[in-house]
């Protein structure tokens, strides 16, 4: 019998709700680059106390918007909006005033206005 290990794969698929307006810039390289937040629910566990985990409800997620494509539908967004996401998770490296730091966000494939989620 043999067996085989899946593929790598680095795909990520959000549904929550805009947070704040999306804001566009363009970087001196001449690239235009659209950026929102979004929140997603955590769901809730069962037998688990504050005590013993976080009391964290909400996951708030950076999105990175590079294609003409989904620039366009992260602009036609606003707050409090509903949204459904499909891109990948990407570490993204800069300089600061402290020195070298590094932060997670989701690049964006594609955008979808959806219904608003429950709380």
């Amino acid at each position: 019998m043999t067996t085989t290990a899946a593929a790598p794969a680095n795909e990520v698929h959000l549904r929550g709700r805009v947070s704040g307006a999306p804001t566009q810039r363009e970087l001196p390289s001449g690239d235009v680059l659209v950026q929102l937040r979004v929140v997603v629910p955590r769901p809730r566990r069962r037998g688990r106390s504050r005590a013993s985990g976080s009391a964290q409800r909400v996951d708030t997620i950076d999105v990175s918007c590079w294609t003409a494509r989904a620039r366009a539908a992260a602009l036609r967004l606003q707050d409090g909006a509903g949204v459904e996401v499909t891109g990948a998770l990407r570490r993204r490296f800069f300089r600061t005033g402290a020195g070298a730091a590094s932060r997670y966000d989701v690049e964006a494939t594609s955008l979808r206005a959806v219904p608003t989620p429950g709380p």
